[in-house]
C-alpha cells in the first residue's frame, strides 16, 4: 500500500516537472464599488430631521434656505472682508477662519474663492504671501450698497426703534441688536451713528462694561403693528390668521355654530407686541396672544420676512419668550411656515410672500442682493461680459 502511495506521488516529485506557480487572484475585485455599495439612511436625529413632513413642504420657502446655504460663504466673507484693514486677508490665515467665512471645516478656502471669480481675487504680495481680497468689480458694488444704506437710514433707525419699543424694559444690549443686524439691514457701523439720534436712543454702559440700548422717547404712532394696520384694512383675512380655540367642557351641550362663535372670539391676538403683556400670566391664553403678536411684529420687521430660529431666541428674554416657541408656532401653521431640521430651523411669515413665494414688498437692499447672487453664478465669458460692462459704465456715471 505504501509502495502504491508512493508511486503516485512520483510526478509531483520528478525534477521534469517543477512545482507550479502560485495563482494570482489580484485581478479580481474583491470589494464592492463604493457608487454599487446601497446607500445608507441617514441617521435620524435632530440634525438631520425635518420640522416640516415632507407632504406639507412649501417648495419654494424651503430653496430660500438652500440659497442661503449656497451663497454663505460669499455674504460671510463679503461682511469679514469689509471689516479688515485694507479689505484683504492673508490666505493662509483665510484657511483657518472657517466658521467667520463661511465653509466647512476641513475644506479649502480656495476651493470657494474659485467659485466666484468676478468678486473674489487673490495675489502675490510683497511678502511673498498670497492674500486674498475684493475685485475692483465688487469694490464697484459696495460703493452701491453703502448708497444704498445711507439713503435707507431713516428706515433703519425706525426698526431699531420699534424694536425697543417692543421689548420688556424698553432696552437692549447693543450686542444683540448688532450680531443680528444683517436680517433688519442695519449697517455694520450703526452703532457710530446712535450719538445722531438722542431723541431717541440713549447708550448706557453697566458695570461689567456692557453698553446698553435703551429708548428715550416712546412715539405712539409707531406703535401700531403690522397685524392691527392689516386688521383695518381686512379684518376677515386677520380673523382667519390665528386660531386660539377655546376648551370647554363637553357638558356644556354647545351646537357646532355656537362653537365656531365662541372660537371667532379667540382668533386675534388682540394683545399688541407694544402693550405690557409681559406682565401677564405666562401660561394663558392672552399670554400666547401676546407672544404669538410679537413673533409676527418681529418677522414683519425682518427684511425678508423670515427669520432663523437663534435669531429670535437671541431677543428671548427681552421679548418674554418661552421655551414652547416652537410648539407655539406650530399651533398657527396658517400663518408661520417652519423649514429646515429641527437643530436649525426658520421660521417665514406668510402673508410677506405672495402664492408664487416672491416677496410682496421688497427692500432695495434686497435687490441688491439679488443682484449680487446674480454676478456670483457668472464666469468671465464672452457672453456676460457685455452685461458686466454696461454696470460698470452705469456705475462711473452714476
Amino acid at each position: 500500500m505504501a509502495s502504491r502511495l508512493f508511486s503516485l506521488a512520483k510526478p509531483f516529485l520528478n525534477p521534469k516537472f517543477p512545482n507550479p506557480r502560485p495563482f494570482s487572484t489580484s485581478f479580481l475585485i474583491t470589494k464592492t464599488p463604493k457608487k454599487h455599495k446601497p446607500k445608507r439612511p441617514k441617521p435620524d436625529s435632530p440634525r438631520t430631521r425635518s420640522v416640516t413632513p415632507d407632504s406639507n413642504k412649501i417648495p419654494h420657502f424651503e430653496s430660500l434656505l438652500t440659497r442661503d446655504a449656497k451663497y454663505r460663504f460669499l455674504i460671510k466673507t463679503k461682511e469679514f472682508l469689509s471689516k479688515q484693514p485694507e479689505q484683504i486677508l492673508r490666505l493662509d490665515d483665510a484657511g483657518k477662519l472657517y466658521r467667520e467665512l463661511g465653509f466647512p471645516r476641513g475644506r479649502k478656502v480656495t476651493k470657494f474663492i474659485s467659485r466666484y471669480p468676478l468678486l473674489f481675487t487673490s495675489y502675490r504680495h510683497s511678502d511673498n504671501k498670497i492674500w486674498l481680497g475684493f475685485t475692483d468689480f465688487l469694490d464697484q458694488l459696495l460703493l452701491e450698497e453703502r448708497s444704498i444704506m445711507e439713503a435707507m437710514e431713516e428706515d433703519r433707525v425706525t426698526r431699531i426703534r420699534k424694536l425697543l419699543m417692543m421689548s420688556k424694559n424698553k432696552r437692549i444690549p447693543l450686542s444683540k441688536i448688532y450680531h443680528k443686524r444683517l436680517i433688519f439691514g442695519i449697517p455694520e457701523d450703526f452703532r457710530d451713528k446712535m450719538g445722531k439720534y438722542p431723541d431717541y436712543f440713549r447708550l448706557v454702559v453697566e458695570d461689567d462694561g456692557k453698553q446698553i440700548l435703551e429708548l428715550v422717547n416712546w412715539d405712539p404712532s409707531l406703535a401700531v403693528s403690522a397685524l392691527e394696520k392689516e386688521f383695518l384694512v381686512n379684518e376677515d383675512k386677520v380673523k382667519k390668521a390665528f386660531k386660539f380655540p377655546v376648551k370647554y367642557g363637553k357638558d356644556l351641550g354647545l351646537e357646532e355654530n355656537d362653537v365656531k362663535k365662541l372660537n371667532l372670539l379667540n382668533t386675534l391676538p388682540l394683545v399688541s407686541p407694544y402693550s405690557d403683556g409681559w406682565k401677564l400670566d405666562s401660561w394663558s391664553l392672552e399670554a400666547e396672544k401676546y407672544r404669538v403678536g410679537i413673533i409676527h411684529e418681529f418677522l414683519s420687521l425682518t427684511l425678508e420676512k423670515r427669520a432663523l430660529i437663534h435669531h429670535i431666541v437671541e431677543f428671548k428674554e427681552e421679548f418674554s419668550l418661552t421655551r414652547q416657541t416652537y410648539e407655539m408656532l406650530k399651533r398657527q401653521p396658517w400663518t408661520f411656515y417652519l423649514a429646515g431640521t429641527e437643530m436649525n430651523w426658520a421660521v417665514f411669515l406668510k402673508d410677506g410672500y405672495d402664492e408664487n413665494g416672491n416677496l410682496i414688498e421688497k427692500d432695495p437692499l434686497l435687490v441688491f442682493n439679488e443682484k449680487l447672487y446674480k454676478f456670483a453664478q457668472m464666469q468671465e465669458e464672452e457672453e456676460e461680459e457685455e452685461e458686466i460692462s454696461g454696470f460698470r459704465e452705469k456705475l462711473r456715471g452714476d
